[in-house]
């Protein structure tokens, strides 16, 4: 669709996106006074717009016709579609820090918290030492016995020896009371689906801390081995991440298994763990639906299962002879309840975790966690979602996945409360549950954002607490990402990419910048990026560029082994020096533009070659996702010939609901369009060669587009269009 400048629009073209004629006068009035404050297009009047003009009760067509107005003459440029406030830039934890040490950190060149970030950013990878001792002491985290220093050149250790000397417990610091964690704080709040209406559940720091140490002597009663691995294989409830901390607290180590696992998966993951026990519940509920998760770990001939009643029933005649119910696990210890619990020291470098890559292709990786790991994730939300005491954290995921285990302890190392709905996240239930749980970080992945925007499953519903909303996953879209800040007031989004490898993340966003749809603007605290040329060498810091993203390895919570590879072959062998450092392989493309933000272009072998050319597949996905309204997603891949030759392109579409169709004319339509807008928008010798409508796109449960599988479908035809 084409836009027209701001001072272009009339009161008719407003009322013709669905605000109602009276209203349109109404706003065609206000907006024509912001135009005579700010100018009639950029930043300036984007964020007058945004602040004073839009709210989520108008249509989101008005909120486009405002926003690609606004930015009308912007060409291919990264606009902001958030700016902050310096008044309120020194409130987040970041901001009050510069304000208070700024001048001592940065000398003359600090301004303020806005102005100075970068060279904060900066300041924190080249003096590390000064930095993370600082957010340590933000935080409250204690050790029983002090690192030496914070990070030390080692032999052993390409990324750096961190805390060397140090002794920790990861849980034991969730669970402590300090100034800003108090006995009565609300720690979780939950509702299951299907009592929507119902009053919300809560747990205070004193309850969970109760709750935590009765698990943790029931494990103990196991007569496990010291150290032991431990699974969960459990939707995240309240009751699940009870049990992570009594796992974590009591020295042994937990294995992350997602629910949504078949018993093969289930089995590999335990194998490789070696674990001796195993969390899990009878069933899952979604829906009105029973999901059966015992019976799936029975098939994977698990160890001993300890399981959790759903139905609340009497489950022991149920079990497999040895498998024992929660109910009677936790009563061989009754007269400890209320007991004290004194957690178990351990070794900073000690395993606390161990997580699982998504495992498109062959077995995933063993990925372990150490009792550091979990500072680096909540160091994280303490400085990019600004997560602090009073907040309300809510991210739809699980314990299977990175995002489980940070959600825990980005929300209880920096006392906030974690929100958790045990449901569909793409339902109405869990939108009312974020209102009602008055979630101020609300985190998110593309593909419910989508499903909410097609749905309109926010209507009517009041978003305002929330301060931000954070992504990862998949490279987000600008139009639903525009809809998602549009709910919130226009409360920014903080893009935020890492890897289970590195306990957080790599790039994201900060309160301190200005954030632009779909991208990242900074580094993470204590990172640096650089992006390799074609010929693999790095290139200088800050030029603008698209390639296979490197990382370099000195940074805090990052993997030092492998349970199941060997890290230094997976993550440094072959790679280039950076000033006598080898670099860190991560595998995404990553894209800096010239205004200074990242872009997301998927995995580096999520690339195909179109005449010569090197492109992603998320570059030609973003193009031709905004070819026609009723496409909901796609998916390009390059194809090699049967008999040898360039790679063709092929992209499988996936349509919105009742628009869905597989016609000739349908398709032979949509393979013009996107070949116009490819070869207008990247090159004028890209041309798609076949279009095919699919149900949907094959996922890992982590979100990831499976894009070798289609690949492989596409390969295996001798038709013009593979049979889904």
């Amino acid at each position: 669709m084409a836009y027209r400048s701001l001072d272009e629009i009339s009161a008719e073209q407003i009322s013709a996106t669905g605000v109602p004629p009276g209203e349109a006068e109404r706003l065609h009035g206000e907006l024509t006074a912001i135009l005579q404050e700010q100018g009639s297009s950029g930043p300036a009047a984007w964020k007058s717009i945004s602040r004073r003009l839009l709210n989520p009760s108008l249509p989101f067509a008005f909120h486009q016709m405002m926003y690609y107005g606004s930015y009308k003459d912007f060409g291919s440029a990264t606009p902001p579609a958030w700016m902050p406030e310096l008044d309120d830039a020194v409130l987040t934890n970041l901001g009050r820090v510069l304000e208070i040490h700024g001048s001592d950190f940065l000398g003359s060149k600090y301004k303020n918290p806005i102005t100075s970030f970068s060279d904060f950013q900066e300041f924190s990878v080249s003096n590390p030492e000064v930095y993370w001792k600082l957010v340590f002491e933000e935080m409250g985290i204690f050790f029983y016995e002090t690192p030496s220093h914070i990070v030390r050149e080692h032999a052993s250790y390409p990324s750096g020896q961190w805390l060397p000397g140090a002794t920790i417990n990861a849980a034991a610091n969730c669970l402590h009371t300090i100034d800003k964690k108090s006995p009565n704080d609300i720690a979780l709040v939950w509702r299951d689906e299907g009592c929507d209406s119902l009053p919300l559940q809560s747990m205070t720091l004193k309850e969970l801390q109760e709750e935590v140490w009765l698990v943790a002597h029931a494990l103990d009663a196991l007569g496990l081995a010291e150290g032991s691995s431990v699974a969960i294989d459990m939707p995240m409830t309240a009751t699940a991440v009870i049990i992570y901390l009594a796992i974590v607290l009591a020295g042994y180590v937990v294995v992350s298994i997602a629910d949504s696992f078949a018993p093969t998966e289930i089995a590999t993951r335990l194998r490789i763990s070696r674990a001796q026990a195993i969390f899990t519940q009878e069933y899952i509920v979604r829906a009105n639906k029973e999901l059966p998760l015992y019976r799936k770990v029975i098939d994977a001939h698990a160890p001993l299962a300890i399981v959790y009643a759903t139905s609340g029933s009497n489950i022991s005649r149920k079990l497999r002879a040895g498998d024992m119910s929660w109910h009677d696990f936790l009563g061989k210890v009754e007269c400890s309840k209320g007991k004290t619990y004194s957690a178990v020291k351990k070794p900073i470098d000690e395993f606390s975790n161990i997580l699982f890559s998504s495992g498109t292709t062959g077995e995933p990786k063993a990925i372990p966690w150490t009792h550091a790991t979990p500072l680096k994730a909540a160091a994280d939300a303490w400085s990019h979602m600004d997560i602090r005491k009073g907040d309300v954290v809510a991210w739809p995921t699980n314990l299977g996945w990175m995002m489980g285990p940070w959600l825990v302890y980005a929300s209880l190392l920096n006392g906030a409360s974690m929100a958790l709905y045990n449901g569909s996240p793409l339902s109405v239930g869990f939108t009312k549950f974020v209102q009602d749980a008055k979630v101020t970080m609300l985190g998110v992945v593309p593909s419910i954002v989508r499903a909410w925007k097609n749905t309109n499953c926010t209507a009517d519903l009041d978003w305002s607490t929330i301060r931000c909303f954070s992504s990862s996953g998949e490279a987000s879209s600008v139009d639903e990402y525009l809809w998602l800040m549009g709910r919130a007031n226009y409360r920014p989004v903080i893009e935020y990419c890492g890897g289970t490898e590195i306990g957080g993340g790599f790039v994201s966003g900060s309160l301190l910048q200005s954030q632009a749809l779909a991208a990242f603007s900074t580094p993470a605290m204590g990172c640096s990026l650089f992006i390799l040329d074609s010929n693999g060498i790095p290139l200088p810091p800050n030029t603008p560029a698209i390639g296979e993203l490197a990382l370099f390895p000195k940074m805090f919570g990052a993997s030092m082994t492998l349970l199941n590879a060997d890290h230094y072959d997976v993550y440094f062998k072959g790679m280039p020096l950076w000033k006598g450092t080898v670099l860190r392989r991560h595998g995404d493309l990553l894209e800096l533009t010239p205004e200074g933000y990242y872009r997301a272009h998927g995995r580096a072998d999520d690339t195909m070659n179109l005449g010569g050319i090197k492109v992603s597949s998320v570059e030609i996905e973003r193009i031709c996702d905004g070819v026609d309204e009723g496409i909901l997603e796609t998916a390009a891949i390059g194809v090699p010939p049967a008999g040898g030759g360039p790679e063709q392109l092929f992209v499988a579409v996936v349509f919105k609901g009742e628009n869905f169709s597989s016609s000739e004319e349908t398709l032979d339509r949509l393979k013009a369009a996107f070949n116009a807008a490819l070869q207008k928008t990247l090159n004028p010798l890209f041309r798609v060669s076949v279009v095919v409508a699919v149900p949907s796109l094959p996922r890992t449960a982590s979100n990831k587009v499976m894009r070798r599988v289609l690949r492989q479908q596409f390969l295996n035809l001798d038709a013009r269009r593979p049979k889904f």
